[in-house]
């Protein structure tokens, strides 16, 4: 039945937002570490808005692959293997800023803190980039032959709606990072994310904004979801302004669930258009797996989705406070004789 391959198709679609909303500040954060704190305190600030929550928020990047992979195993097998390249630098970023944040306090030089505050921000940046350019290749399609293969050689991904999508992508995380620390801090990181978050809301959202305008090509009722979009973005600006920034974060996450909502349901019923020929698209019918998988998988999900949910929530809920440098205490060296 093609309504359990849609049911999945949207319940994909939604943990990519899920996963962008809620790594994309953990991101921002990661970014903003070596340039908006001028003291090891106040970088330990930063790390300690993330630090209880940043690794569960990976939890729906790893739901949305492997959902695809069980899902779709044709549309997994199709975009993994054309974006070989940009997947295992995106592993490799992923990589790099786990070990950051777990290995940045194990040493006390400053050339060793120093190292992984800027590999913390690269392996951020990287995540980003190559996250937002996937999806935006995703919906707007590679040059697949009729077997699902891509043509055209290793970089055949890399164009305008990759570019777009992958600035998009560290554009909306920089931002939600700034907007997040707004509501976390006290004092002058506050102040200056606010300030900063004022300045590059708007400039920072022009990719995402372009990959969403592109998606109402077909689909000319997809006007007023993406001047939805665009309005709640709007709105996000003003809130920023007049120091609201519980709002701000709400609004900032309305533009992106309504811009990708414009993308995908622009897409379907592909979830992976040809650019060569239309014939060759890989569409939620000839992708999916079959109905007994998604049915079996639809079970799974409404068991554990729920408390997933739930255990998130709860972990929000115990870390909600805001977080000021006189909460960091000095930092300790462990003696020599207890580390041999």
């Amino acid at each position: 039945m093609e309504i359990l391959a849609t049911i999945w198709f949207v319940l994909i679609i939604v943990l990519w937002m899920g996963y962008l909303f809620l790594d994309g500040f953990d991101l921002g954060v990661g970014m903003l570490m070596p340039v908006l704190s001028r003291t090891e305190r106040q970088k330990r600030v930063l790390l300690n808005t993330i630090g209880p929550t940043w690794d569960g928020n990976e939890v729906w990047l790893i739901t949305a692959a492997g959902a695809t992979f069980a899902a779709f195993p044709h549309w997994y097998a199709s975009l993994f293997s054309a974006l070989y390249i940009p997947l295992t630098l995106c592993l490799l970023a992923l990589i790099f800023r786990a070990v950051a944040i777990e290995y940045r306090g194990k040493g006390h030089s400053q050339a060793w803190k120093s190292f992984w505050t800027w590999a913390m921000a690269a392996g951020s940046a990287g995540i980003a980039f190559f996250i937002g350019a996937m999806l935006a290749i995703t919906s707007s399609g590679l040059p697949l032959n009729s077997n699902g293969d891509i043509v055209g050689g290793a970089f055949a991904w890399m164009g305008w709606p990759a570019v777009f999508g992958g600035l998009g992508g560290v554009g909306f995380a920089l931002v939600h990072g700034l907007i997040f620390l707004g509501l976390k801090t006290q004092g002058d990181i506050r102040e200056k994310a606010q300030r900063w978050a004022r300045r590059l809301l708007l400039p920072a959202s022009i990719g995402f904004l372009v990959w969403f305008g592109l998606s109402i090509a077909q689909r000319p009722w997809l006007v007023a979801v993406v001047v939805a979009a665009v309005i709640a973005l709007g709105a996000a600006y003003f809130a920023v302004r007049s120091g609201a920034e519980k709002a701000a974060f709400v609004l900032h996450g309305i533009y992106l669930v309504s811009g990708l909502f414009a993308v995908f349901a622009g897409a379907y019923p592909n979830v992976l258009p040809s650019t060569l020929n239309s014939a060759n698209s890989l569409t939620i019918a000839s992708a999916s797996s079959s109905d007994y998988t998604l049915t079996v998988m639809l079970v799974v999900t409404a068991i554990c989705l729920p408390i997933i949910i739930g255990y998130q929530i709860f972990s929000y809920r115990m870390f909600l406070g805001r977080i000021a440098e006189t909460h960091i205490p000095e930092a300790h060296r462990v003696p020599v004789a207890i580390r041999s």
